[in-house]
């Protein structure tokens, strides 16, 4: 089959390997196009616009304004289908292209968590169980008939870092068992409308951590976060991003917001409850253990913490 992959991140990267690796051809892959940067100006290309050049696949640059441009190079190139994978919405001039259509792998259990940040926002919740989803791409984001879906547990220690190499160590299995299912003629499941939920874009503030919530909640913030873009809390004036943390089950009798030095851990007073804070970068350094950070900090020095 003649494939033309879609994708932007790093986690994409696995499926487009499988894909490469399968007996299917790729034809071509777009990404974003690349943008120059720093002071030379060197061309900077997505995470899967780089390993699509270290493939040596035919790579196509996407730009808004240049639709038509790709619309026409797409269909000169007459793929069978299109694989996407944390892209962008497609209009329905290009969903028309391919002949079999266009099928995208979901970071979620669709319908749960519709949306641009699915893996984030399981762990917001604080579920145990997520997984991934392929499914047919129609106009309207993420409501298209499901062909395969396959559970991953969501762990204690696992952020977002963790949970997205687990759906992308598995995604190019479940996408070729989903292009078998095509070729087959196999109908995808419409989707459940009566139990979707939304996983919105995170913003820039909500990345700001609010100690008068309880630990739990702000342990799941900080997991969902990391390593990227990363909860931050002001301490001593400085913004400083938390990575790893522990909830205490001990109640706390301290205001929220309060730091507790302990030996060599850094704990900060939450609603009812207590968060250790295990890794950190405070501005301008680089991350470490909190541990490594208190021996930084000189000899009777007070420390503050705002929200």
């Amino acid at each position: 089959m003649k494939i033309v992959f879609m994708g932007n991140p790093l986690i994409a990267c696995p499926l487009l390997n499988s894909l490469y690796n399968s007996n299917h051809e790729i034809i071509s892959v777009v990404s974003n196009a690349p943008k120059a940067m720093g002071r030379g100006k060197k061309l900077k290309f997505t995470a899967v616009g780089d390993f699509a050049n270290s493939l040596n696949i035919p790579f196509l640059g996407f730009k808004s304004v240049d639709e038509k441009e790709i619309i026409n190079k797409l269909e000169e190139l007459k793929p069978d289908l299109f694989v996407v994978m944390a892209f962008r919405i497609l209009s329905n001039s290009i969903l028309s292209i391919p002949k079999l259509g266009a099928i995208n792998l979901h970071t979620s259990l669709l319908p749960k968590y519709r949306g641009a940040a699915p893996i984030q926002h399981a762990i917001l919740n604080g579920d145990k169980i997520t997984g991934i989803s392929t499914f047919i791409i129609e106009p309207k984001v993420d409501t298209g008939g499901i062909l395969l879906q396959k559970e991953i547990p969501i762990n204690k220690e696992d952020d977002f870092g963790t949970l997205s190499k687990k759906m992308a160590n598995i995604s190019g299995k479940l996408v070729l068992e989903s292009i078998k299912k095509i070729e087959q003629n196999q109908k995808p499941v419409p989707q459940n409308n009566f139990e979707v939920s939304l996983a919105p874009k995170i913003l820039k503030s909500f990345c700001l951590i609010d100690w008068t919530k309880n630990a739990e909640s702000i342990h799941n913030q900080i997991r969902a976060l990391s390593p990227y873009p990363g909860a931050y809390t002001i301490i001593n004036h400085k913004r400083t991003k938390i990575f790893k943390s522990k909830v205490f089950s001990n109640k706390s009798t301290k205001e929220p917001g309060q730091i507790i030095i302990d030996k060599q851990r850094l704990v900060v007073s939450c609603k009812n409850s207590l968060l250790e804070l295990i890794t950190l970068q405070a501005e301008g350094k680089k991350r470490m253990l909190t541990s490594e950070w208190i021996k930084g900090i000189q000899k009777n020095q007070e420390i503050s913490i705002s929200s």
